[in-house]
């Protein structure tokens, strides 16, 4: 297990990486990004998780986010959980060209692992870097809503749907959040 990128401070405020396995692009389709969306809904409703910035790219998520309940390993692991589960009965659900492959991906990666089941969606690690000045929260938010246009989805980051970019330029979106406003009290 790496080391490099772990969540030590759980009430710190953290830029995530969540990344899908093999970088897997299982986020080409919206009826995945929309688990993510109502997964992370119930976490920001039940379990105390605040998100001030996010992005759902074809095969990772970005997240500037808190908890405020001091457990944010805690709360990643069960969205992880649940929405590794959710993504799995949907793909055996509903008509998927890719269904076969993709299976066979996430199947071969709980391989792997003892700790998995049948299947593994997303990697282990979260990428957490913790955020300790107001430059480094813009920097990382700027990148984030950044990242469909340098992907070249879309023009402008607040066109990109599944984007906190919306959110920033008081547009409708489909995840509220709360934008952060800097300055903010950081780490000394």
């Amino acid at each position: 297990m790496t080391t490099g990128y772990q969540i030590k401070e759980q009430d710190g405020l953290y830029y995530l990486t969540l990344q899908i396995v093999d970088w897997v692009d299982i986020f080409t389709g919206a009826v995945y990004k929309d688990i993510v969306i109502d997964s992370m809904r119930h976490c920001i409703k039940q379990k105390g998780l605040q998100v001030f910035a996010y992005v759902i790219m074809s095969n990772h998520v970005h997240l500037v986010a808190h908890s405020s309940s001091g457990q944010l390993s805690n709360i990643l692991r069960d969205f992880k959980k649940y929405t590794s589960k959710k993504i799995i009965e949907t793909i055996e659900m509903i008509p998927e060209s890719r269904r076969d492959w993709m299976l066979n991906q996430f199947r071969f990666n709980a391989s792997k692992h003892k700790r998995n089941s049948n299947y593994q969606v997303w990697t282990h690690e979260n990428h957490a870097i913790l955020l300790y000045s107001n430059n480094f929260i813009a920097e990382k938010i700027e990148y984030i809503h950044n990242n469909p246009v340098r992907a070249k989805i879309v023009q402008n980051p607040e066109d990109y749907l599944y984007s906190s970019a919306r959110n920033y330029a008081s547009l409708s979106a489909v995840l509220e959040i709360e934008p952060i406003v800097l300055p903010v009290i950081t780490i000394k």
